[in-house]
């Protein structure tokens, strides 16, 4: 659809408002805001992603595109979601950030978001959580799920030492943990022992659904 690819289009220019524009563009003319999501912004983020990992972009670029996706999401994309959702009952929680020493939280976001929507209680910590806050917060609400994201290869490695600081507190076997982001692989989540792995908010979604028995 030639609105998706403005959106799409708008976040590989870093343009804010465009983003923004479109997206209400989008839910005007009765397109479903997952698929903005899905089909404009996600796929937008994949190509921005690409072009970091073969060195043809940088650091302020992703910001600057994690930033457009981020207004449109809150601004526009999420309180339609939201609006849509009439009636609301849990299907377990879901304990989510982006791992310490990584600052960029977008993908996370809209996991999150699409968490929510599809049920789940979501306890959003933000980004560059330490490990310390995922296990606290995790004890507090009886966490089902605990969600690491991790969008740099030098921070990834902390997705394992939350596994095994999840074992050392004594609540891993309680809780099912999933992990993400742009290096994260599907080996990589087995090497660590979690028990999930999205490649996309989509799947990521299906994927918790599973682990607290609501999968299809």
């Amino acid at each position: 659809m030639l609105v998706l690819d403005e959106i799409r289009n708008s976040i590989l220019n870093f343009d804010e408002e465009k983003t923004i524009e479109y997206s209400k563009k989008a839910l005007e003319i009765g397109i479903d805001p997952l698929e903005v999501i899905e089909g404009g912004i996600m796929k937008a983020l994949h190509v921005i992603g690409e072009k970091f990992d073969k060195g043809e972009l940088f650091i302020i670029h992703l910001v600057r595109a994690g930033e457009a996706a981020k207004k449109a999401l809150e601004n526009v994309l999420k309180p339609e979601l939201l609006k849509r959702k009439v009636e609301r009952k849990s299907i377990g929680r879901v304990v989510i950030g982006t791992i310490y020493g990584d600052i960029h939280d977008i993908g996370k976001n809209i996991v999150a978001t699409m968490l929510y929507i599809a049920g789940f209680e979501v306890f959003d910590l933000g980004k560059d959580v330490p490990i310390e806050e995922f296990i606290k917060k995790a004890k507090e609400v009886k966490a089902d799920i605990v969600a690491a994201s991790a969008l740099l290869s030098t921070t990834m490695f902390r997705q394992r030492d939350l596994i095994l600081a999840l074992k050392e507190a004594g609540i891993r076997d309680k809780v099912k943990v999933m992990v993400g982001g742009a290096p994260v692989t599907k080996a990589w989540a087995e090497e660590i022992g979690a028990d999930g792995y999205g490649a996309d908010a989509v799947e990521a979604v299906e994927v918790a659904k599973g682990l607290v028995g609501r999968g299809e």
